[in-house]
Parts: C-alpha cells; structure tokens; sequence
C-alpha cells in the first residue's frame, strides 16, 4: 500500500487564521489549474521530490515551502482570489 503525506497549513487572511489539510497531489492539481487559467509562474510550486519523501526533515522543508507558496498566492490575488484557490483554501468556511 502507498501512504502519503498529508501537509496542514496554516493560512491567515486579515484577521482571520485557520488551517488546511491536503496531499502534495492536492497542491500540484491547484497550480496546474492556476498556471493555466491566471499565468502563474509555474516554478512557483516547489517540486515533487520522490527519494526520502517521508522523511521528517523532508517533510517540515516542504511544508514551510507550501506554506511560502500559498502565502504567494495570496499575495499576487489580494482583492479577490480566484474560485479555485479560495475553494482550496476552504475561505467559504472562513472569510465572510
């Protein structure tokens, strides 16, 4: 069986503050979309790293990585996210 890395993010937008949980695929699905539809650099994704994948210090490395990268995002799109990053972001959860 394949096991895989779950990444839990931490996400603040204005006052507000929460946490998402998604699989490296998950972040890879976003950008592709991202990258297509609001010309995106697509190096901003850091890269899918297959040796060693699980190990922790890989893992907390990559974390801070998805992190900076959300926090990116959210910068380059600050009035109004585009529907697929606010939809992984959960913000119709969160911002009102």
């Amino acid at each position: 069986f394949s096991s895989f890395q779950v990444y839990i993010i931490q996400v603040s937008v204005g006052n507000h503050q929460w946490t998402v949980k998604h699989r490296y695929s998950d972040f890879h699905d976003l950008h592709e979309k991202l990258v297509s539809e609001k010309k995106i650099d697509k190096n901003l994704l850091p890269p899918k790293k297959i040796i060693g994948k699980n190990s922790k210090s890989l893992v907390e490395k990559r974390q801070k990585e998805l992190e900076i990268y959300l926090q990116t995002l959210l910068l380059r799109f600050p009035v109004t996210a585009p529907k697929v990053l606010s939809h992984f972001l959960h913000f119709h959860l969160y911002v009102s």
